[in-house]
């Protein structure tokens, strides 16, 4: 199955070069990223553990997982960033193994993790539940994965694409299709369907006066991110 979007590529190809600007489009991602890693390191200590980024882009969570003594593998679709990425790892002395490929494709491979990531991916793929399935069989056995994406409700198209995109311009336009948002019932029940359990959900806000993110486990309405695990 080919479950990948040629615009979507090319979108993130195309800002590639400017991946590790913690001022430019991808600011957010730098943003929120402390409290991604934080997030997984707190429900699975990553020290030692082998870990599977999937969507790894120009590598952000990828090299934070690495620095806290994570065995990281970073697989991505997109040629750019990942050239970017294993640029970066390699002048911030850490030892990733990048990969071009789809989590469709490396599961063929019969690899398995002990932590399997997929953050701010979803949302831009055809079909979300055949990665959150492959995401299962990267998985050990008592493996954790973790998700996370933006739920589909008129606050989200207000915050995440008229808000982020137009009015505070956090993101490029057109960064995100509303159509391509996923409701957090919609991602448990594919994740039943490929024998995870879910464990935790939290909600990712943003305070534009502070301009600050933070993880609130009662508001899942926009951003969020789901820990689950297939024991």
């Amino acid at each position: 199955m080919n479950n990948v979007d040629p615009g979507e590529i090319a979108k993130f190809d195309a800002l590639a070069n400017r991946w590790w600007d913690t001022t430019g489009e991808f600011k957010p991602l730098h943003d929120i990223n402390p409290l991604r890693a934080n997030f997984i390191d707190q429900h699975s200590p990553v020290a030692g553990k082998t870990i599977l980024d999937i969507g790894c882009g120009g590598g952000i969570l990828s090299e934070a997982l690495a620095q806290r003594g994570g065995i990281v593998t970073g697989i991505d679709m997109a040629p750019t960033p990942l050239a970017i990425a294993k640029q970066h790892s390699e002048m911030s002395g850490l030892k990733i193994d990048y990969q071009l490929s789809s989590a469709e494709d490396f599961a063929k491979s019969n690899e398995q993790y002990d932590i399997v990531t997929c953050l701010e991916m979803l949302e831009h793929v055809p079909e979300p539940a055949s990665v959150i399935a492959s995401c299962a069989k990267l998985l050990k056995p008592g493996g954790h994965l973790y998700l996370s994406t933006i739920n589909r409700n008129p606050k989200s198209y207000a915050f995440a694409v008229i808000g982020a995109e137009y009015i505070l311009k956090l993101l490029p336009k057109g960064t995100h299709d509303y159509d391509k948002f996923i409701r957090p019932a919609e991602m448990a029940q594919w994740c039943r369907d490929s024998g995870l359990r879910l464990v935790h959900t939290t909600g990712m806000t943003y305070n534009p006066f502070s301009k600050r993110y933070r993880l609130n486990d009662r508001d899942v309405s926009v951003n969020y991110l789901m820990y689950l695990t297939n024991d």
